[in-house]
């Protein structure tokens, strides 16, 4: 009975020609407000993308590394001093390794990546709106449906004290998720005013959803430049809106990775569009935030009757004095690359720096925040290199079909950018914090990832094509 049920399920899913695309979709709309329904969703469709799929995914040479890195984490977590917790945590990551494979087969086009965008911009708002309530009027509650199925806590104030978290259990989380959709957020802005200014073109045609017919539309491969309506203001006017408020809550994070890489996404659009004004405008108002914070006292002092103290006390740390050594960074790094020194082979095992560090500093942390680090201590240099290795292949070819590749639009670039750049804030995040054990970025994270190389693998194929046909 329960065979055919799933298999009915199954039929369900591949009678229906964008409905494993639809789906994703709107897990990526709930991923924030109930993760186990996103997770279950996310977890269907790849499995239906791989049954559909598994030829095209198995020979992809990228899926290959990725397999030889499970198989290495895997022999790693043998190697453990604790083999339980090691083999727990390889859930932060083999189940991830296949979501990226079945996406990347499953996401080929640039509309998939404008909805994808959307979708994320669209599912921040409630956050967003929580969010403020928490840190301004002091909204505070706790809901539950069937225990983790639907699942709301917002505590007063924020988490730490005075420092907006939301849904997240910690604001430096929260800031993380902020950031990848702000870069999104502010492409699909830039996207949609340049869109105005030329007076809008011919969108795609193509069935979908209720919802999602608010969104571009998937179109064949040759026409792949969905634009929406020119003549509304409502995708621009909602997109100023949330980006606002996505920056707005950012900054009231307090994290200071998070300021850094939006002001880096920031000054990276600016580049990529030439605006030369903005660029110097916003080199000039970071360069008198970071005067206001390091320069010389006689200096500071100067900037600092400029700039709030919100800022510059929170970048040197004058608004939280006093803080524990064990608590620095610096510390952390330096215990987890003495770790990775005496195992650099198989490492001590996944999920064992934080008992390491506390048995050793007496004080509980639950990652070296830095993911690169955290993989050398726990799994060896090996595998941190390999995965290391398989992210700059997928950046670095990015980059090259950005620059090279005559078979994308000019309107397509810049959302192709905003991934890379989203991506790349991703990287960034990881070498200050480890974003992987909250289950809602460690997949998003993916899912970006996976979009950007399905986009690759597609137009390298048609550049190869028409390099044969030549």
């Amino acid at each position: 009975m329960l065979g055919a049920s799933l298999n009915k399920v199954f039929d369900y899913f591949k009678s229906r020609g964008q409905s494993s695309w639809n789906y994703s979709l709107w897990a990526l709309l709930i991923f924030p407000l109930s993760p186990l329904v996103g997770a279950v969703t996310v977890g269907f469709v790849s499995l239906i993308t791989w049954l559909k799929q598994s030829r095209k995914i198995n020979r992809r040479p990228l899926n290959w590394g990725f397999a030889l890195l499970s198989v290495l984490l895997i022999v790693s977590a043998g190697f453990a001093q604790d083999k339980t917790a090691a083999f727990l945590g390889l859930f932060n990551f083999l189940p991830f390794f296949l979501l990226f494979a079945a996406h990347s087969a499953l996401i080929q086009t640039f509309a998939q990546l404008r909805q994808m965008a959307w979708a994320l911009v669209i599912g921040s708002v409630p956050v967003v709106i929580l969010g403020f309530g928490q840190l301004f009027l002091g909204w505070s509650f706790k809901f539950e449906i069937l225990w983790v199925v639907l699942s709301w806590t917002v505590r007063p104030g924020g988490n730490p004290p005075g420092r907006i978290a939301s849904f997240f259990l910690h604001a430096n989380t929260f800031a993380a998720y902020l950031t990848i959709v702000f870069i999104l957020g502010l492409g699909l802005w830039l996207e949609q005013w340049a869109w105005g200014i030329r007076g809008g073109g011919a969108g795609c045609g193509g069935r979908r959803g209720k919802f999602f017919s608010l969104l571009p539309a998937p179109c064949s491969p040759a026409s792949d430049t969905p634009v929406p309506n020119p003549q509304s203001p409502i995708p621009f006017l909602f997109l100023t809106v949330a980006v606002i408020a996505d920056f707005i809550a950012l900054i009231f994070t307090n994290s200071r990775n998070g300021w850094a890489i939006a002001i880096f996404a920031c000054l990276a659009y600016a580049l990529y569009q030439g605006w030369r004004i903005l660029v110097g405008g916003v080199a000039a108002i970071v360069s008198s935030v970071l005067l206001a914070a390091f320069a010389p006292s006689p200096v500071a002092q100067i900037f600092r009757g400029v700039v709030p103290a919100f800022f510059w006390a929170r970048l040197n740390d004058d608004m939280y004095p006093n803080r524990p050594v064990a608590l620095m960074r610096k510390t952390q790094w330096e215990f987890a690359w003495s770790l990775a020194q005496q195992h650099p082979l198989t490492g001590w095992g996944l999920r064992s720096f934080s008992t390491l560090y506390n048995a050793k500093m007496q004080i509980p942390l639950g990652h070296p925040h830095n993911l690169f680090l955290m993989l050398s201590a726990e799994t060896g240099f090996l595998n941190a290199s390999l995965f290391c290795g398989l992210l700059a292949w997928i950046l670095i070819t990015g980059v090259q079909l950005l620059q090279k590749s005559k078979y994308i639009n000019t309107g397509d670039r810049l959302i192709f950018f905003s991934y890379l750049l989203a991506f790349s804030g991703w990287i960034l995040l990881n070498t200050v914090d480890v974003t992987l054990f909250d289950f809602r970025l460690n997949a998003l994270s993916w899912l970006i990832v996976a979009a950007i190389c399905g986009v690759i693998h597609r137009y390298n194929q048609q550049d190869r094509l028409g390099s044969h046909q030549n």
